[in-house]
Protein backbone atom coordinates (compact mmCIF):
# COMPACT_ATOMS: atom_id res chain seq x y z
CA UNK A 1 0.00 0.00 0.00
CA UNK A 2 1.06 3.26 -0.64
CA UNK A 3 -0.49 5.11 2.03
CA UNK A 4 2.05 3.47 4.59
CA UNK A 5 5.25 2.54 4.52
CA UNK A 6 5.26 -0.93 5.93
CA UNK A 7 2.15 -3.67 6.88
CA UNK A 8 3.41 -2.78 10.59
CA UNK A 9 0.33 -2.30 12.85
CA UNK A 10 2.29 0.66 14.78
CA UNK A 11 2.83 2.54 11.04
CA UNK A 12 -0.64 1.65 10.09
CA UNK A 13 -1.84 3.58 13.59
CA UNK A 14 0.08 6.30 13.13
CA UNK A 15 -1.34 7.12 9.85
CA UNK A 16 -4.70 6.43 10.88
CA UNK A 17 -4.52 8.50 14.31
CA UNK A 18 -3.12 11.52 11.69
CA UNK A 19 -5.58 11.47 9.01
CA UNK A 20 -8.57 11.78 11.25
CA UNK A 21 -7.23 14.72 13.48
CA UNK A 22 -9.28 16.89 10.96
CA UNK A 23 -12.50 15.66 12.11
CA UNK A 24 -11.80 13.56 15.74
CA UNK A 25 -9.50 14.57 18.64
CA UNK A 26 -6.80 12.32 19.36
CA UNK A 27 -8.39 10.33 21.76
CA UNK A 28 -11.33 9.88 19.37
CA UNK A 29 -9.23 8.50 16.62
CA UNK A 30 -7.73 6.11 19.13
CA UNK A 31 -10.69 5.05 20.08
CA UNK A 32 -12.07 4.44 16.92
CA UNK A 33 -8.60 2.48 15.87
CA UNK A 34 -9.24 0.10 18.75
CA UNK A 35 -12.53 -0.43 17.86
CA UNK A 36 -11.65 -1.30 14.75
CA UNK A 37 -9.06 -3.53 14.82
CA UNK A 38 -10.61 -5.85 17.28
CA UNK A 39 -13.58 -5.84 15.15
CA UNK A 40 -11.93 -6.48 12.00
CA UNK A 41 -8.35 -7.96 12.92
CA UNK A 42 -9.46 -9.83 16.38
CA UNK A 43 -6.27 -7.38 18.09
CA UNK A 44 -6.49 -6.14 21.21
CA UNK A 45 -4.90 -3.14 22.69
CA UNK A 46 -2.39 -5.00 24.81
CA UNK A 47 -1.60 -7.24 21.31
CA UNK A 48 -0.27 -3.89 20.05
CA UNK A 49 1.62 -2.98 23.45
CA UNK A 50 3.19 -6.45 23.04
CA UNK A 51 4.15 -6.96 19.87
CA UNK A 52 4.25 -3.05 18.35
CA UNK A 53 6.61 -4.70 15.20
CA UNK A 54 3.00 -7.25 14.43
CA UNK A 55 3.04 -6.88 10.52
CA UNK A 56 -0.49 -7.14 9.07
CA UNK A 57 -1.70 -8.62 5.91
CA UNK A 58 -2.40 -6.86 2.47
CA UNK A 59 -5.64 -7.84 3.01
CA UNK A 60 -6.00 -6.41 6.53
CA UNK A 61 -4.48 -3.78 5.00
CA UNK A 62 -6.93 -2.91 3.13
CA UNK A 63 -9.87 -3.65 5.10
CA UNK A 64 -7.95 -0.76 7.53
CA UNK A 65 -7.65 1.80 4.55
CA UNK A 66 -11.46 0.98 3.68
CA UNK A 67 -12.69 1.87 6.61
CA UNK A 68 -11.04 5.31 6.69
CA UNK A 69 -11.85 6.42 3.78
CA UNK A 70 -15.76 6.51 4.71
CA UNK A 71 -14.64 7.67 8.07
CA UNK A 72 -13.16 10.66 6.11
CA UNK A 73 -16.34 11.17 5.22
CA UNK A 74 -17.33 11.56 8.53
CA UNK A 75 -19.24 7.65 8.78
CA UNK A 76 -19.71 6.26 11.85
CA UNK A 77 -17.44 3.56 12.90
CA UNK A 78 -20.77 1.57 13.90
CA UNK A 79 -22.36 1.70 10.74
CA UNK A 80 -18.97 0.87 8.89
CA UNK A 81 -18.45 -2.23 11.18
CA UNK A 82 -22.54 -2.81 11.26
CA UNK A 83 -22.48 -3.25 15.15
CA UNK A 84 -21.71 -1.55 18.68
CA UNK A 85 -21.74 -2.17 21.94
CA UNK A 86 -24.40 -1.80 24.41
CA UNK A 87 -24.53 -2.93 28.13
CA UNK A 88 -22.23 -5.28 26.91
CA UNK A 89 -24.36 -6.82 24.19
CA UNK A 90 -23.69 -6.61 20.72
CA UNK A 91 -25.98 -4.78 19.12
CA UNK A 92 -26.64 -4.39 15.16
CA UNK A 93 -27.04 -1.12 13.86
CA UNK A 94 -27.83 0.56 10.15
CA UNK A 95 -28.68 3.43 9.17
CA UNK A 96 -32.23 3.05 9.92
CA UNK A 97 -31.66 3.05 13.35
CA UNK A 98 -29.89 5.14 15.90
CA UNK A 99 -26.25 4.76 16.97
CA UNK A 100 -26.59 4.12 21.10
CA UNK A 101 -24.81 5.64 23.49
CA UNK A 102 -23.57 5.69 26.64
CA UNK A 103 -25.79 7.94 27.94
CA UNK A 104 -28.93 5.73 27.21
CA UNK A 105 -26.81 2.85 29.31
CA UNK A 106 -27.44 4.75 32.47
CA UNK A 107 -31.17 5.62 31.81
CA UNK A 108 -31.46 1.37 31.26
CA UNK A 109 -29.22 1.57 34.85
CA UNK A 110 -31.63 3.69 36.45
CA UNK A 111 -34.85 1.40 35.57
CA UNK A 112 -32.65 -1.69 37.26
CA UNK A 113 -31.67 0.15 40.46
CA UNK A 114 -36.02 0.79 40.43
CA UNK A 115 -36.84 -3.04 39.91
CA UNK A 116 -35.98 -6.40 41.40
CA UNK A 117 -34.34 -8.96 38.97
CA UNK A 118 -36.69 -11.80 40.27
CA UNK A 119 -39.72 -8.68 38.96
CA UNK A 120 -42.57 -9.75 36.37
CA UNK A 121 -43.32 -6.62 35.55
CA UNK A 122 -44.37 -5.47 32.15
CA UNK A 123 -42.32 -3.17 30.45
CA UNK A 124 -42.69 -0.94 26.81
CA UNK A 125 -39.80 0.65 25.59
CA UNK A 126 -41.44 3.59 23.39
CA UNK A 127 -39.49 4.66 19.93
CA UNK A 128 -37.33 1.46 20.57
CA UNK A 129 -34.91 1.77 17.56
CA UNK A 130 -32.85 -0.56 17.13
CA UNK A 131 -34.40 -2.54 20.51
CA UNK A 132 -31.24 -1.85 22.66
CA UNK A 133 -32.91 -0.84 26.04
CA UNK A 134 -35.41 -3.54 25.18
CA UNK A 135 -32.97 -6.15 24.89
CA UNK A 136 -31.00 -4.72 28.19
CA UNK A 137 -33.76 -4.65 30.22
CA UNK A 138 -34.49 -7.79 28.91
CA UNK A 139 -31.18 -9.42 29.65
CA UNK A 140 -31.10 -8.02 33.09
CA UNK A 141 -34.53 -8.91 34.04
CA UNK A 142 -35.66 -12.22 33.14
CA UNK A 143 -38.86 -12.42 34.11
CA UNK A 144 -40.37 -9.48 32.78
CA UNK A 145 -42.44 -9.04 29.82
CA UNK A 146 -40.94 -6.46 27.30
CA UNK A 147 -41.90 -4.79 24.78
CA UNK A 148 -40.93 -2.57 22.30
CA UNK A 149 -42.52 0.00 19.80
CA UNK A 150 -41.53 1.94 16.91
CA UNK A 151 -42.91 3.57 13.75
CA UNK A 152 -40.31 2.57 11.19
CA UNK A 153 -40.85 -1.14 9.88
CA UNK A 154 -36.78 -0.95 8.90
CA UNK A 155 -36.22 -0.22 12.60
CA UNK A 156 -37.84 -2.94 13.96
CA UNK A 157 -36.50 -5.46 11.54
CA UNK A 158 -33.44 -4.72 13.02
CA UNK A 159 -34.48 -4.90 17.11
CA UNK A 160 -35.80 -8.04 15.86
CA UNK A 161 -32.28 -8.84 14.77
CA UNK A 162 -30.96 -7.84 17.58
CA UNK A 163 -33.17 -9.64 19.78
CA UNK A 164 -32.51 -12.88 18.24
CA UNK A 165 -28.35 -12.34 18.20
CA UNK A 166 -29.26 -11.48 22.48
CA UNK A 167 -31.21 -14.67 22.74
CA UNK A 168 -33.87 -12.73 24.29
CA UNK A 169 -37.78 -12.78 23.73
CA UNK A 170 -39.58 -9.12 23.39
CA UNK A 171 -42.61 -8.39 21.53
CA UNK A 172 -41.58 -5.77 18.80
CA UNK A 173 -44.82 -3.99 17.55
CA UNK A 174 -45.14 -1.23 14.95
CA UNK A 175 -47.51 1.51 16.02
CA UNK A 176 -46.89 5.20 16.43
CA UNK A 177 -46.45 6.89 20.02
CA UNK A 178 -47.84 10.11 19.02
CA UNK A 179 -51.57 8.06 18.30
CA UNK A 180 -50.81 4.83 20.04
CA UNK A 181 -53.68 2.02 19.11
CA UNK A 182 -52.10 -0.33 21.76
CA UNK A 183 -54.28 -1.64 24.28
CA UNK A 184 -52.22 -3.48 26.62
CA UNK A 185 -51.22 -1.83 30.01
CA UNK A 186 -47.10 -1.27 31.27
CA UNK A 187 -46.25 -0.93 34.47
CA UNK A 188 -43.33 0.94 33.54
CA UNK A 189 -42.32 2.53 30.12
CA UNK A 190 -39.06 3.89 29.60
CA UNK A 191 -38.42 5.87 26.50
CA UNK A 192 -35.16 7.98 24.27
CA UNK A 193 -38.11 9.48 21.34
CA UNK A 194 -36.94 12.22 19.21
CA UNK A 195 -35.88 15.25 21.31
CA UNK A 196 -33.58 17.40 19.29
CA UNK A 197 -35.15 20.69 17.87
CA UNK A 198 -34.59 21.90 14.30
CA UNK A 199 -32.74 24.68 15.78
CA UNK A 200 -30.19 22.57 17.40
CA UNK A 201 -29.27 20.27 13.83
CA UNK A 202 -26.14 23.73 13.28
CA UNK A 203 -24.84 22.29 16.01
CA UNK A 204 -24.42 18.93 15.52
CA UNK A 205 -21.39 16.53 13.75
CA UNK A 206 -22.44 15.74 10.69
CA UNK A 207 -21.38 12.04 11.43
CA UNK A 208 -24.50 12.32 13.14
CA UNK A 209 -26.47 14.82 11.11
CA UNK A 210 -25.75 13.28 7.81
CA UNK A 211 -25.50 9.48 8.72
CA UNK A 212 -28.06 9.01 11.72
CA UNK A 213 -32.07 8.47 10.88
CA UNK A 214 -33.77 11.64 11.48
CA UNK A 215 -37.02 10.33 12.57
CA UNK A 216 -35.42 9.10 15.47
CA UNK A 217 -33.80 12.43 15.86
CA UNK A 218 -36.45 15.48 15.70
CA UNK A 219 -39.93 15.93 16.11
CA UNK A 220 -41.91 16.19 13.41
CA UNK A 221 -43.47 19.20 15.02
CA UNK A 222 -42.76 22.65 16.18
CA UNK A 223 -43.49 21.44 19.93
CA UNK A 224 -40.21 19.49 20.23
CA UNK A 225 -41.79 17.75 23.74
CA UNK A 226 -44.53 15.94 22.02
CA UNK A 227 -43.88 12.71 22.07
CA UNK A 228 -43.01 13.13 26.19
CA UNK A 229 -46.67 14.73 25.97
CA UNK A 230 -47.95 12.03 23.78
CA UNK A 231 -45.97 8.60 25.50
CA UNK A 232 -47.29 10.49 29.00
CA UNK A 233 -50.96 10.58 27.99
CA UNK A 234 -50.61 6.94 27.25
CA UNK A 235 -48.87 6.13 30.57
CA UNK A 236 -51.63 7.62 32.23
CA UNK A 237 -54.35 5.43 29.63
CA UNK A 238 -52.73 2.48 30.82
CA UNK A 239 -52.26 2.59 34.39
CA UNK A 240 -47.92 2.55 34.21
CA UNK A 241 -46.00 3.09 37.90
CA UNK A 242 -43.40 4.75 36.57
CA UNK A 243 -42.03 6.35 33.22
CA UNK A 244 -38.47 6.90 32.12
CA UNK A 245 -37.15 9.72 29.90
CA UNK A 246 -34.22 10.71 28.64
CA UNK A 247 -34.90 14.17 27.72
CA UNK A 248 -33.23 17.48 26.20
CA UNK A 249 -30.77 18.93 28.54
CA UNK A 250 -31.46 22.35 27.14
CA UNK A 251 -35.46 21.61 27.63
CA UNK A 252 -35.54 21.48 31.73
CA UNK A 253 -37.57 24.73 31.83
CA UNK A 254 -40.43 23.88 29.38
CA UNK A 255 -40.55 20.34 30.87
CA UNK A 256 -40.90 21.74 34.36
CA UNK A 257 -43.42 23.96 32.73
CA UNK A 258 -45.55 21.09 31.37
CA UNK A 259 -45.31 18.95 34.29
CA UNK A 260 -46.44 21.60 36.04
CA UNK A 261 -49.87 21.97 33.77
CA UNK A 262 -50.12 17.93 33.98
CA UNK A 263 -50.39 18.86 38.30
CA UNK A 264 -47.40 16.17 38.16
CA UNK A 265 -45.72 16.70 41.59
CA UNK A 266 -43.65 13.48 42.06
CA UNK A 267 -40.93 13.56 39.22
CA UNK A 268 -37.11 13.65 39.17
CA UNK A 269 -34.31 14.31 37.16
CA UNK A 270 -30.99 12.92 36.73
CA UNK A 271 -27.77 14.04 35.28
CA UNK A 272 -25.73 11.73 33.70
CA UNK A 273 -22.02 11.07 33.77
CA UNK A 274 -20.71 14.21 32.48
CA UNK A 275 -22.74 16.01 34.07
CA UNK A 276 -25.27 16.94 31.88
CA UNK A 277 -29.58 17.00 32.80
CA UNK A 278 -30.33 13.62 30.53
CA UNK A 279 -32.88 12.04 32.43
CA UNK A 280 -36.59 12.21 33.54
CA UNK A 281 -38.84 9.97 35.94
CA UNK A 282 -42.18 10.34 36.51
CA UNK A 283 -44.26 7.97 39.49
CA UNK A 284 -47.85 8.30 39.39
Amino acid sequence: MKDWKSNKIVDIKKYFENSLTTIYSIGETQSIFKILIESKLGLSQKDLIINPDLKISESEVLQIQFALKRLLKNEPIQYILGETQFFDLKIKVTPSVLIPRPETEELVNWVLEDVKVSSQVSILDACSGSGCIAIALKSNLPNAKITGVDISKEALSIAKQNAQLNKVIIDFVEDNMLDSTMKERYEIIVSNPPYVSREEAIQMQDNVLKYEPHLALFPESEDVLIFYKSIFKFALKSGSKWVYFEINQYKEEELINWLKLENVTDFTFKNDISGNLRFLKISF
